[in-house]
């Protein structure tokens, strides 16, 4: 990757997934080096190091391994426009050894992910990407056709009703890392393929489940960076446990955001200028208000939790409120990193909850539940009282590593095609 000729000495940089080294190549011993930046060697010397003390190789025998047949970008700047970065990954990992550290970041924390879930006694699962019925989340999903089957398949959304009808099979601890895939906009923190963490626990609740979220995560900080203190979207923060922790309805009350009134939210964040055009249900409209005025202002490593069931047809309600369930939603930097609740484990209340949904995309939500009658039945057999827990490996990679954009730790993102 570099090229310095001293007469006698040929100095060049050697660069792998490890490192840099630098060759002491002799011409008069070896030849003329016809070499060309980027080309691939392999190469047997001596170790030494140089007068300065630099770590090298005195080559004694180099083979080029494969031809470069483009010129490099600039090997000092390296590869800089963002555009061609995202596009052509395989030079921005040539080029940059930054983003070479952050893939391999990425991949430590996968790895310490299942190693902190493998520890506490969970299984490893695989569920199906292609479902008969998509559900587990509001999203739009992609659709396509099987032809054997004819009939419509759907990428899954999310992997959680697969997973809970493993519980109801009695294997009480599980945990699945996922592609997903959702039909929707993209962002800096959106894109429509990403790989998110599910994790199941039978006799826990989402209380249970707060813990188990803030230690895995501190954990993960720890094994990968050696620290729970990070620099993220220009604040820093740490995630050791316990985290604070913030009742949903509280916060919206403070902001003057609490009514179930449809009307009378409508209006109030229209007098804010939040467009709020699209919107056609008072779940939507509460998630804007959320989106737009409680989001931002959860800087440090935050639990949100107790949100109103029209928002959640899967977690069990509280004790006390028939209308808000026991649910979850965590963030660093303002920015959501997953979401958990304590599961519903009633047939037929979920048969209601599926109901409900229903009457929501009535209403013009296209992200509303579709309903799922073999779920349903599932949780007939009984499903013990559970806690589970999704968590977007993407975004916490962002955090982990201080990066802006979501595109920046996933490999290949989706982009527009070139005009």
């Amino acid at each position: 990757m570099a090229r310095r000729d001293m007469g006698k000495l040929v100095f060049l940089d050697l660069v792998d997934r490890s490192g840099r080294i630098q060759l002491l190549y002799e011409p008069a011993a070896l030849g003329e080096a016809q070499l060309n930046l980027g080309d691939l060697v392999g190469v047997e010397g001596q170790p030494m190091r140089t007068r300065r003390g630099e770590p090298s190789l005195r080559v004694r025998e180099l083979r080029v391994l494969a031809r470069i047949r483009r010129p490099l970008p600039d090997t000092f700047h390296g590869l800089t426009d963002v555009e061609q970065r995202y596009r052509r990954r395989y030079l921005d990992l040539l080029m940059n050894e930054e983003t070479r550290a952050d893939f391999m970041l990425r991949a430590r924390i996968v790895a310490a992910v299942r190693r902190f879930l493998d520890d506490d006694g969970f299984i490893e699962v695989e569920t199906p990407i292609l479902q008969p019925r998509y559900g587990g989340g509001f999203a739009e999903p992609f659709v396509t056709h099987h032809n054997v089957l004819d009939q419509d398949v759907y990428l899954r959304i999310a992997t959680e009703l697969y997973l809970k009808r493993l519980i109801v099979g009695g294997l009480e601890k599980v945990y699945e890392l996922a592609k997903d895939f959702r039909n929707e906009g993209v962002s800096y923190k959106r894109n429509p393929e990403f790989t998110m963490l599910e994790w199941y626990e039978a006799y826990a609740d989402y209380r249970d489940t707060m813990v188990r979220t803030e230690n895995l995560i501190e954990f993960v900080a720890r094994e990968t960076l050696g620290r729970t203190l990070v620099t993220f979207k220009d604040h820093e923060v740490d995630l050791k446990a316990p985290w604070q922790r913030v009742r949903l309805v509280d916060e919206l009350d403070t902001l003057g955001l609490w009514t179930r009134d449809f009307d009378d939210l409508k209006q109030r964040l229209e007098s804010r200028d939040v467009d709020v055009s699209q919107d056609k249900t008072w779940a939507q409209l509460v998630d804007k208000a959320i989106t737009a005025y409680v989001e931002p202002r959860l800087i440090r490593p935050t639990i949100l939790y107790d949100y109103p069931i029209e928002l959640s047809p899967f977690a069990r309600t509280t004790d006390d409120d028939p209308t808000i369930v026991e649910r979850f939603e965590y963030f660093v930097g303002g920015m959501e990193l997953g979401n958990a609740f304590s599961e519903l484990n009633d047939a037929e209340e979920q048969a209601q909850r599926f109901a409900i949904q229903a009457e929501e995309v009535a209403r013009g939500n296209v992200e509303a539940e579709q309903g799922d009658p073999d779920y349903v039945e599932a949780l007939s057999y009984g499903m013990p009282p559970t806690g589970g827990c999704g968590l977007g490996i993407d975004r916490l990679t962002m955090v982990l590593a201080g990066k802006d954009s979501i595109r920046d730790v996933i490999l290949f993102p989706a982009l527009r095609d070139k005009p």
